[in-house]
C-alpha cells in the first residue's frame, strides 16, 4: 500500500496533473474574454456609484466569471460562497488564490438580481454568442428546434387566491414578504400524463457544434409549436431544420418551404390513421442528427437545467439566460481544447 508522501511543490503537482485530467476552468480562463462580457454589461447597467462612500464593488469580470462558476456547478449562493472559500481551483480560476476579500452569498445575489431586473441576460447570451464567432465557431449544417420543461417551486395557494394568480397578478392581500415569495408567472402544463409547474426553455441548436444559437423562455402552459418560427436562426450555413413529431403543421411546413427552409419534420400518427412505413422510415431518418439536441438539454439538465431556485419570469428569464450562455462557453472551450476546428 502506497503512503502518503510530503512534498514541498504538492499544490502545483496536484494543479498540474488536474490540468492533465481536463480541468474546464483552466480553459474557460485561457479561451474566454471575460474582459469584453464585463464591459458589455458596465455599459448598460453601470456600476454603482461610491458618493456616498461605501466598500468599491467588486469587478464586474470577477462577478461573471462567479456566475458562470455557478451555473457549470449548480450550486446555491451559500454553497457557492462556501466552495470559493474551500477549493483551490475556483479561487485559481477567479485569479483570488492570495485575496483574503472574497464575494459572500448575499453580494452575488445582488449583482446577479441587478442585472436580471436590467433585462440583460439576452445581452449576455448574444455577447457569448459574439465570441463563438470570433473564434470561428459559426452556425453550420442546419438547427434542431426542441423545447425543455424547466420546473418551478410548487405554489400552495386558496382556491381564490389561484382564480387571481391565473390572470398573472397577484391577490391585493398578499403582503410585501409573502408576495416576495410567490410566482404568479409560472404555470401548469401536462406532458405524458404528468403534471409540471414551470417555465419552458425553447431553443434552436447548430447541428454542426450543438451550440445554442437562439432561445425563447416562456410559461410552462405555451405550445411549443407558437414560438417555432421565432427560434428560426437565418445566421446558419444550411437551410436544414429538424424538429420532433410535437411541431407538425400542413401550413407551417407550406410556409417554411416557400421561405427556402428544407424541413425535417417527423410525423406523427392519429388515433384515427396510423402513420405509414415511408413516414416511419422518414422519422427514423430525422432521429439521428435530431437526438444532438437531446445531448445539449441533457448537459443543461447535469448543470441544473431542469428547474430554477427564484420566482417571476423576469429572473428565470435572465437565469436560463445565463446557463444556455454558460452551456455554450463549456461547449466553446470543449471544441478548442479538443481541436476540433471552426470550419
Amino acid at each position: 500500500m502506497m503512503l502518503p508522501k510530503s512534498s514541498l511543490f504538492a499544490e502545483e503537482e496536484r494543479g498540474n496533473r488536474r490540468e492533465k485530467l481536463g480541468d474546464p476552468l483552466v480553459g474557460l480562463a485561457k479561451h474566454v474574454d471575460f474582459t469584453a462580457l464585463a464591459a458589455g454589461i458596465d455599459t448598460a447597467v453601470p456600476r454603482p456609484s461610491r458618493a456616498r462612500g461605501g466598500r468599491p464593488p467588486y469587478p464586474t469580470a470577477l462577478m461573471i466569471k462567479i456566475l458562470v462558476l455557478q451555473q457549470l456547478y449548480n450550486l446555491a449562493d451559500d454553497a457557492l460562497e462556501y466552495q470559493l472559500l474551500d477549493r483551490r481551483s475556483f479561487l485559481s480560476y477567479l485569479g483570488l488564490t492570495d485575496s483574503s476579500t472574497i464575494p459572500d452569498a448575499k453580494t452575488i445575489w445582488l449583482f446577479r438580481d441587478r442585472l436580471a431586473q436590467a433585462g440583460l441576460g439576452a445581452q449576455l447570451f448574444g455577447q457569448v454568442q459574439q465570441q463563438l464567432l470570433a473564434h470561428g465557431y459559426l452556425a453550420r449544417c442546419g438547427q434542431i428546434i426542441d423545447a425543455s420543461l424547466v420546473q418551478a417551486p410548487v405554489q400552495r395557494n386558496k382556491r381564490e387566491e389561484a382564480e387571481i394568480v391565473k390572470q398573472s397578478i397577484m391577490p391585493t392581500t398578499w403582503k410585501a414578504h409573502k408576495r416576495a415569495q410567490k410566482d404568479v408567472d409560472a404555470k401548469w402544463t401536462k406532458k405524458h400524463g404528468k403534471n409540471h409547474f414551470g417555465y419552458k426553455l425553447h431553443a434552436s441548436v447548430d447541428k454542426r457544434y450543438k451550440v445554442i444559437r437562439k432561445i425563447i423562455i416562456t410559461h410552462a402552459a405555451v405550445a411549443d409549436t407558437t414560438v417555432f418560427e421565432d427560434l428560426l436562426d437565418p445566421n446558419n450555413t444550411s437551410r436544414d431544420v429538424y424538429a420532433d413529431r410535437g411541431y407538425p403543421s400542413a401550413q407551417r411546413e407550406a410556409g417554411l418551404n416557400k421561405a427556402g427552409w428544407r424541413v425535417h419534420i417527423q410525423r406523427k400518427g392519429t388515433a384515427a390513421k396510423a402513420i405509414s412505413a415511408m413516414q416511419k422510415k422518414r422519422n427514423r431518418g430525422i432521429a439521428t442528427p435530431r437526438a444532438r439536441v437531446e445531448h445539449v438539454f441533457g448537459a443543461l439538465a447535469q448543470m441544473g437545467g431542469k428547474l430554477v431556485r427564484c420566482m417571476g419570469i423576469v429572473r428565470t428569464t435572465f437565469a436560463l439566460n445565463l446557463k444556455a450562455a454558460s452551456y455554450n462557453l463549456k461547449r466553446m472551450v470543449f471544441l478548442k481544447e479538443k481541436g476540433l476546428a471552426a470550419f
